[in-house]
């Protein structure tokens, strides 16, 4: 061992003090705990909900930037956009307010306010400064709490606050009514359609309406809804008819309600009520047309322009339609008639009122048919062709009965008068053709000869006539005519003046007088001449006696 070892000095002794408790060095460090704490109960305590919304795109949405309103009041932002899994949406997380919590419940509706142009409105002028933002509409308030919600692409018309009537309209075609359309009571605007959808399972269209709660009321259990969008052209046995809506349901499309005709309007009805939308105010019409009865009309007539739905009527009043025409009603295959299927309403026209019918409606139609009652079709309009079926008494039909084919009844049927007029035509026609018609137009043709050498020698005639007519002229217009009359005169005086010789003091009338004095002798002596060669024939020769008494007769013996 060395001398150093050996040497080395003993070791210190510590002194042991107590620690001191407290350094301001950890004011720091414990502050910034408290502080970090603090932070973390606040973002905790201040962090609302989170909701996951999905979009179809997120066109105009921004993280941390696009706005969540409700009512137009910021009640959150979009805290991340992200592509979703299926690669076919988005998914947009809104970060809401604590406060609004109770805005996340089933039913809540989401969409994107922008500015949109459509024929009904414009909308969204204001996110042309401000940028788009989220619309939140919360849903009703004893709901279920839910997160997870899919987006609407297009706003809903109303809000779910706005007191009104909520109805769903079911149709077998959209047509041109869309979401903001229009709906009309009498031509006034009580509401609106906020929604259209299609239901493939049940194929049909949906309409999601909303009535005004002024005009709640007026929606009743038997109001009907009809389509006015467009301008509404038809044509059937009533001739042409042409309906124009008003200009915003012309561009926007639209719909109205009413109660038709003869029908209580019922009670009110409730939110959710189903109607169906019919496509135009005469089906809304005719939808209340209950038939009771069904009839086969067989006809010897083409039916060609008789349609479904084409009307029944009784001397002008509808009591029925009709149902159907195939072939496929008949059981004899060799049977050439049209078969037409009808469904009528036999009450109404029956004399006997509702309190007074006694018999039943098949032997009320047995009863009618035996007394003359038979189907005929008639031109509704001669413009469309369209036929319709009409039911009237005839006198003296031929006797025809109502009678069974299958399971329905027949009733008996006639031509109509177009039929008839067709059947008197084909007879005149044939009439005219079984005439000798070529040997009458030979004989015609024969005859227009003649008349044409009658013409040509009346026109040589004629000729005659005006050379005549010119000869009399010339003989009227030549100076010798002129003298004619002085010639006359004269005529007449010489004529006067001989006359005058044979009158009563004239010189003829005197020798006339003696003349016949003399010819009355000359006949006395004839006279005396003839009793004389009676009395005495040979007086001839012997001469007459002396005497001028006459020898008396003897009397003739008697035998």
């Amino acid at each position: 061992m060395s001398d150093s070892e050996s040497t080395s000095p003993p070791a210190a002794t510590p002194v042991v003090r107590a620690a001191q408790r407290w350094n301001i060095v950890w004011v720091v460090p414990v502050l910034a705990l408290l502080l970090g704490g603090w932070m973390l109960y606040r973002n905790f305590t201040t962090q609302g909900p989170i909701a996951e919304v999905r979009f179809e795109t997120a066109d105009g949405i921004a993280g941390k930037k696009t706005e969540v309103r409700c009512r137009s009041v910021h009640v959150g932002y979009v805290s991340d956009v992200k592509l979703a899994g299926d690669l076919k949406s988005v998914l947009i997380y809104l970060d809401l307010d604590p406060d609004y919590d109770v805005l996340l419940r089933k039913g809540t509706r989401f969409w994107v306010v922008k500015f949109r142009v459509s024929s009904s409105d414009v909308s969204g002028l204001g996110t042309l400064l401000a940028g788009n933002y989220i619309e939140l509409d919360p849903g009703p308030p004893d709901a279920e709490k839910e997160i997870h919600f899919t987006g609407l692409e297009t706003p809903p018309a109303t809000s779910r606050d706005i007191p009104g009537r909520r109805l769903v309209l079911t149709a077998d075609e959209a047509g041109s009514l869309t979401a903001g359309s229009p709906i009309y009571y009498r031509g006034f605007e009580v509401g609106r359609v906020e929604s259209r959808n299609l239901e493939p399972k049940n194929q049909r269209v949906t309409y999601d309406v909303f009535i005004t709660d002024a005009y709640s009321r007026l929606v009743t259990q038997n109001v009907h809804f009809w389509n006015t969008s467009g301008i509404d052209i038809s044509a059937g046995a009533s001739g042409f008819k042409i309906r124009t809506p008003s200009l915003q349901a012309l561009v926007a499309g639209g719909a109205t309600f009413g109660v038709p005709t003869g029908v209580s309007p019922g009670a009110p009805v409730a939110d959710g009520a189903v109607f169906p939308l019919f496509e135009n105010a005469d089906a809304a019409e005719s939808s209340t047309f209950m038939p009771t009865m069904k009839f086969l009309l067989l006809f010897d007539q083409s039916v060609r322009g008789l349609v479904k739905a084409a009307p029944v009527e009784f001397r002008g009043i509808p009591i029925g339609r009709v149902a159907d025409v195939s072939f496929n009603y008949l059981q004899a295959a060799d049977d050439a008639r049209i078969p037409v299927l009808i469904e009528i309403d036999p009450s109404l026209f029956r004399r006997e009122t509702a309190e007074k019918i006694t018999r039943p409606d098949e032997e009320f139609i047995k009863d009618a048919v035996k007394h003359g009652l038979r189907a005929t079709l008639k031109t509704g309009s001669l413009l469309t062709g369209a036929l319709f079926v009409d039911f009237d008494y005839y006198k003296d039909p031929l006797p025809a009965e109502l009678i069974k084919i299958g399971d329905l009844s027949s009733i008996p049927t006639m031509s109509s008068g177009f039929a008839q007029l067709e059947t008197k035509l084909t007879a005149i026609l044939d009439k005219l053709q079984a005439l000798p018609i070529d040997e009458t137009m030979k004989k015609i043709g024969t005859a227009a000869d003649e008349a044409a050498t009658t013409i040509a020698e009346a026109r040589g005639t004629l000729k005659e006539l005006q050379a005549t007519a010119a000869a009399a002229r010339k003989t009227l217009d030549s100076p010798e005519f002129a003298k004619l009359p002085t010639d006359l005169r004269t005529t007449l005086s010489a004529l006067d003046k001989s006359v005058s010789s044979v009158g009563p003091d004239g010189a003829i009338q005197g020798d006339l007088l003696r003349t016949l004095d003399e010819l009355r002798a000359a006949l006395r002596s004839l006279k005396s001449l003839s009793s004389t060669i009676d009395d005495k024939p040979n007086s001839l020769l012997f001469g007459r006696d002396s005497s001028g008494n006459p020898t008396p007769k003897a009397p003739k013996a008697h035998r």
